[in-house]
């Protein structure tokens, strides 16, 4: 069973202006754009309550994640432009850039909880 979820964006329409891609229509309130340049790592920690989706722009990375509840077997990905996924809570994600990279990222609940805490944790917190 993967440990990520390959998703397609929720419409896409193209003609001779360009390209217009809606990444969603519901389900993710908050929404960022990450840039990255090549070698830089991101990541190395979990939600809890939060779904997280990304979508990438363009550019290439390798995505290493695995479950933080079922076991330590590590999965590794690698995605470039137009690729979109979904990361389940409990697991722990990380983010080696390969390319200088843009991508979008939205989260189901957003990081920023009603009581002030963040929905981000690393197996150190």
């Amino acid at each position: 069973m993967s440990l990520i979820k390959i998703i397609t964006p929720n419409f896409q329409y193209e003609d001779l202006r360009g390209r217009l891609v809606q990444l969603v229509r519901t389900g993710y309130c908050q929404v960022n754009i990450i840039e990255s340049v090549a070698g830089a790592t991101r990541g190395g920690h979990y939600h809890i309550q939060n779904r997280e989706a990304f979508y990438v722009i363009g550019g290439k990375l390798k995505l290493t994640v695995w479950h933080l509840n079922v076991g330590t077997q590590k999965e590794e990905y690698e995605f470039s432009e137009n690729a979109m996924f979904e990361i389940e809570p409990y697991t722990i994600h990380s983010f080696e850039f390969i390319e200088p990279t843009m991508l979008v990222s939205m989260y189901s609940m957003g990081v920023e909880l009603a009581d002030g805490k963040k929905d981000i944790y690393t197996l150190n917190s």
